[in-house]
């Protein structure tokens, strides 16, 4: 309850009263469901990630039809490298679709937001590996949930990009 908060506080402040911010507030409905889970169980089901897409992208892209080219680009592009991360073993399948649709939505606010959404999340998780690993909570090759990595630095991404 308080990570909703936070977030809707965040977002309310970095958006601002405008058009946008109705569909990023919806958007964050599924994106704390998939952070909650991915902390218990490593997973980001399928349908949340559709339903972020959906609840951002859809009205993003009435709003704005002349983003959704960069949009779609800035989704392709997180894919590709994600992709190459997931092969060569740094990411789960989940993350690599949760990154494409936080991209695709980022790309609506443009460029500085996506890589900003892109960044942060492996200078959030990069410590938090670390101090797991230190305090034997996970081995080297041990999971270690990135998803909610990935929305806080989607969050950050969007409201650095609005300052």
């Amino acid at each position: 309850m308080i990570a909703g908060a936070t977030v809707a506080a965040v977002l309310a402040v970095a958006v601002g009263p405008s058009p946008e911010l109705p569909a990023y507030l919806l958007a964050a409905v599924p994106g704390l469901l998939l952070a909650m889970i991915d902390m218990h169980c490593l997973r980001l089901p399928d349908p949340l990630v559709g339903a972020l897409a959906i609840t951002a992208a859809g009205p993003l892209a009435v709003l704005h039809p002349g983003r959704v080219g960069a949009s779609l680009v800035a989704a392709v592009a997180v894919l590709t490298a994600y992709v190459i991360l997931a092969f060569f073993g740094g990411l789960g399948l989940g993350d690599v679709k949760l990154a494409a649709v936080l991209a695709l939505i980022l790309g609506f606010a443009g460029w500085p937001a996506v890589f900003l959404g892109v960044l942060a999340p492996h200078l959030i998780n990069g410590p938090i590996a670390l101090f797991m690993l230190v305090t034997r909570r996970a081995g080297r090759r041990g999971p270690i949930a990135f998803g909610p990595a990935l929305l806080v630095g989607a969050v950050l991404g969007l409201a650095l990009q609005q300052a």
